[in-house]
């Protein structure tokens, strides 16, 4: 007898009989045709892209009504809230960085919707609070997401962000008075701040300034520039220093090297995973010049180069090329024309997930099936020790300066919230410097490492996380979390949410699928463009083993994915929509065939291909979860979710899949839902969502996945 057939046919029908007569609200159609290489493809709901029009605005206030309406009356939705309150209100600190004498780091005291940033002199410095940006705006919607300090520690240079938007407004905050210049620098977007060694400015990319003003456009992104900004002085006195009027596409991005000697310029394009290095000379540190020739030293689109820093006129970096787990290679640039970079730290078996260059030494975070390792070297590559970690779990950050000894280390696992490492890398020692408590007792849980074989017989990993002791009798609702894509790893890594599933008997199972960098740049490449399939096959693959196990049935488990991770539920709920009980897509890419159209999605080329041509047509078509829905299949239930000002994963996305799935969708199954969160972005890793926006947005997704998964029960 099967695990599903011994389970209670009520405890498994009783959800969906629940919410089969549910009345969607009408979602026009229109007459609009497409041709993509010779096929004609039909877009009927073309008209909720006109974001701001009065029928898709009606349309989303009509869908939210709904899901409100079916989401007030779930149980589960109140506990959830209830205990993710409880658990996220615990006191962190976030991971120090330094500057001159000034040490800086984030302090929430648990539910507050920033964190706010202090700033203490020295190390043993009274911390006093420098920006609260809870302070600026009623309902927790300004973020601070970028901070670098001027390297004579007078200016804090920071760019906030509002309503979840990727804009960034920079300004400026004198650290000793905690009072902002006049200074203000609009239409900056994925960007840094990179000063220039005499204090006096800085390098940082923006775009031009929408015709009508208004930061929350969604049309494409073109023309971006870099410029300097000196202290002091309006941005219309800013100096453009690099642009590529000729490829407007292109993304260039600027920094300071580690002496102030050169500004290294990073030169990605739409479609090319790899990038083109070039460097402006600034001749002298402290008394910069901008009318040196822009120089290329790595002319191509092939692989990628991580500058790390230089010593003179010996630069090094991190890259794949002829190494798909990473090196590191130095290039000096006056070596003869064509010289290929020298090699200084190997490629191992395990893949360099990142590194950086502190007191004389390469400080490489290694990857070993999914977890972290640091290794030492010096500069001339040989192994120099290793920094030990407080167990098997992920770094979630290092800072320290070029020449500082001095490192913090973040580290954290599934059921450890969080510790920081201070390591001296003169002495070699590492102490802890602060470590994170939550009112959880871990103790009572097991973190589990399985590898699975996919569809093509390729071993996929997966953590399994749950109580000690769990039968594996079938029963046990699963959360199952999948990425898969843009050379992301999943590590073991804390977040409250799980906790909450977990305590009442569930699992939770985050899978490592193709198309992530888990084993470096060719399982990264394994699952992209024409190969994507391969990632949904990884994740189907993950599900039916979890049943075949039995830690679960597939009317127990909740898909859960965010951007790509949607565009992962999307596609394989269409696929196997027996595959679960539930499916949560949250900001997904939905529409394959027009991604590129919108924002910064040309960029995403690199992973998916395009539409343009014709094969990529043929490939993104046979998945597209716009393009595949299934008329009258039996879909488990769908809750859909976005942001209304979501500039990087165009809302539309979602909105027209969650109207073709409500066409599509077999009375007997069900609900189809889609909640649009207003003043809300991309959320999740953007790290700019309200503390409070968050654990809302978890209630809803978590709530409705437990309802129909018997979670609790």
């Amino acid at each position: 007898m099967s695990k599903l057939a011994r389970l209670p046919l009520a405890a498994v029908l009783a959800p969906v009989l629940a919410l089969a007569a549910i009345n969607y609200p009408v979602s026009k159609t229109v007459e609009h045709v497409d041709d993509y290489s010779g096929t004609k493809v039909a877009d009927p709901y073309r008209w909720l892209e006109e974001l701001d029009s009065p029928d898709t605005q009606a349309w989303v206030a009509a869908q939210n009504a709904l899901t409100d309406a079916v989401t007030a009356g779930l149980p589960e939705r109140v506990i959830v809230a209830k205990r993710l309150t409880e658990l996220w209100n615990y006191p962190r600190t976030g991971l120090p960085f330094k500057e001159a004498h000034w040490y800086f780091f984030t302090k929430n005291n648990g539910l507050q919707n920033q964190s706010p940033l202090f700033v203490q002199d020295g190390p043993k410095g009274e911390p006093r609070l420098l920006i609260d940006p809870n302070t600026l705006s009623p309902d927790g919607i300004v973020a601070i997401a970028l901070t670098s300090p001027s390297p004579d520690g007078k200016w804090l240079g920071y760019g906030l962000a509002t309503g979840g938007s990727d804009w960034r407004e920079l300004r400026l905050r004198d650290v000793a008075t905690g009072q902002d210049a006049a200074d203000s620098i609009k239409w900056a977007k994925f960007t840094g701040l990179s000063w220039t060694h005499d204090s006096k400015g800085f390098f940082y990319s923006r775009y031009p300034a929408p015709a009508d003003g208004n930061p929350k456009v969604f049309t494409k992104l073109e023309n971006r520039k870099l410029y300097y900004h000196r202290v002091g002085t309006p941005q219309s006195d800013d100096r453009l220093v690099y642009e590529m009027p000729d490829q407007p596409t292109w993304f260039p991005g600027g920094a300071v090297s580690s002496d102030g000697r050169y500004l290294i310029l990073s030169v990605t394009q739409p479609g090319r995973l790899g990038n083109s290095v070039h460097y402006l000379d600034l001749k002298d540190a402290q008394n910069p010049s901008f009318d040196g020739p822009v120089v290329k030293l790595i002319d191509q689109f092939v692989s990628g180069y991580q500058f790390l820093g230089n010593v003179g006129r010996t630069f090094y970096f991190a890259t794949d090329a002829a190494a798909p787990r990473n090196r590191i290679v130095a290039t000096k640039l006056d070596a003869p024309a064509g010289a290929a970079p020298v090699t200084v730290v190997a490629e191992s078996a395990d893949t360099m997930e990142s590194s950086r260059i502190s007191a004389g030494k390469f400080v490489v975070t290694y990857l070993h099936d999914a977890t972290n390792r640091v290794a030492l070297f010096t500069l001339d590559g040989r192994p120099a020790g290793e920094i030990a970690l407080p167990g098997i779990g992920s770094v979630t950050g290092i800072s320290g300066k070029f020449k500082d000894p001095e490192l913090f280390v973040g580290f954290s696992s599934f059921l450890a919230p969080g510790t920081t490492l201070r390591h001296d890398l003169g002495t070699g020692k590492t102490e802890t410097h602060g470590e994170t408590k939550v009112a959880f007792d871990a103790s009572q849980y097991e973190v589990k490492q399985v590898f699975f074989p996919s569809k093509d017989g390729t071993k996929i990993p997966m953590f399994i996380v749950h109580r000690k002791g769990l039968k594996l009798d079938g029963t046990a609702p699963t959360w199952l979390y999948g990425y898969g894509g843009f050379n992301v790893t999943h590590k073991p890594a804390f977040a409250v949410p799980p906790l909450v599933w977990i305590e009442r008997g569930g699992i939770y199972a985050d899978v490592c699928l193709r198309g992530g960098g888990e084993y470096g740049e060719d399982w990264h490449k394994a699952g992209t463009k024409e190969r994507k399939q391969n990632v949904f096959d990884d994740y189907i693959a993950a599900a039916d083993w979890l049943v075949a196990q039995g830690y679960t049935v597939h009317p127990k488990i909740v898909l859960d994915g965010r951007s790509n991770g949607g565009l992962l539920l999307g596609a394989v709920v269409n696929q196997r929509p027996d595959l679960a009980g539930a499916a949560v897509p949250a900001v997904g890419v939905m529409d394959m065939l027009r991604y590129h159209k919108f924002t910064v999605g040309a960029g995403w080329a690199s992973d998916y291909g395009n539409s343009d041509t014709s094969d990529g047509f043929k490939y993104l078509v046979a998945y597209s979860p716009l393009h595949t829905v299934k008329k009258g299949a039996k879909y488990p239930a769908i809750l859909v979710t976005t942001g209304d000002h979501d500039d990087r994963v165009f809302p539309a996305h979602s909105y027209k899949y969650a109207a073709a799935m409500q066409a599509a969708v077999d009375p007997a199954s069900g609900p189809v839902l889609i909640h649009i969160e207003a003043n809300a972005g991309h959320g999740g890793a953007s790290g700019t969502s309200p503390v409070s926006k968050t654990i809302a947005d978890w209630a809803y997704r978590m709530g409705f996945g437990a309802h129909y998964t018997g979670w609790g029960q």
